[in-house]
């Protein structure tokens, strides 16, 4: 069985992955056995009660400016798509108005996905960059929590609850799901998680399949130290707002 492999500081292996045919049975998933699994459970545990404790007066901040600068809940609700398939509410600051619709998102990620996006603009290195520009519906205290990616922190709730994990890969929604190929559903074998491979890996420089990619070689990787690792490295991507745009 064909064993990929990526160094985490190099995307050239997704990339040349990517841009071929490549088959879910020539995949190998790696499974967790009991032990790895209740590290990873702890550390989750650990985590977001310490966030979820200690954060909570910044929490409250960021709740108070959405709801004083745009009308609408400070919590935005939505179906996705978690491990093996399985449907769950996931939790983050709502970034735009509440009187719009998702149409726009439809179009861009069925594009996207299916490899018929474009680059829609170009970072500060000269990177193309995947992500739909000038999204009409994001308000200005929203635009500002997604370049950090400080929407996301509700998310340790779902942490908490069990239905996510603090590094894995990110949920999508059902109709990015329904999109997928068998082969893309092998990234959700695995618990999604707030932060990832993908995330310190360029985040919107990246295309659709070489993300997948990142997904996989993380699953069949898996450690305690890749994790922190990753962790390590998402602050301060998410601070730089590194490929958010």
């Amino acid at each position: 069985m064909r064993k990929y492999s990526l160094a985490l500081d190099n995307r050239s292996k997704a990339q040349q992955l990517a841009g071929g045919s490549v088959y879910a049975s020539e995949l190998r998933i790696k499974e967790r056995n009991t032990c790895e699994r209740l590290c990873k459970r702890s550390m989750d545990l650990l985590l977001s009660l310490l966030v979820l404790i200690v954060g909570a007066p910044f929490f409250l901040a960021i709740g108070l400016l959405i709801k004083l600068t745009s009308k609408g809940p400070v919590f935005f609700r939505q179906q996705r798509i978690g491990e093996n398939g399985r449907p769950f509410e996931c939790y983050k600051f709502r970034t735009m108005r509440s009187d719009t619709d998702d149409a726009l998102h439809r179009e861009f990620a069925r594009n996207f996905i299916q490899g018929r996006m474009e680059q829609t603009a170009l970072d500060e290195n000269g990177s193309s960059i995947y992500k739909l520009q000038k999204d009409p519906r994001i308000t200005a205290v929203g635009n500002f929590l997604r370049r950090t990616s400080l929407d996301e922190l509700p998310q340790f709730i779902n942490i908490l609850r069990g239905e996510m994990t603090v590094v894995g890969p990110r949920p999508p929604v059902l109709y990015e799901y329904d999109c997928y190929e068998d082969w893309h559903k092998l990234r959700l074998k695995v618990k999604p998680g707030l932060t990832g491979l993908w995330q310190v890996s360029g985040r919107s420089t990246v295309t659709f399949h070489e993300m997948v990619m990142l997904d996989l070689y993380y699953i069949e990787s898996w450690s305690l130290l890749l994790d922190f690792k990753i962790m390590l490295r998402t602050v301060p991507v998410m601070f730089a707002g590194t490929g958010a745009y």
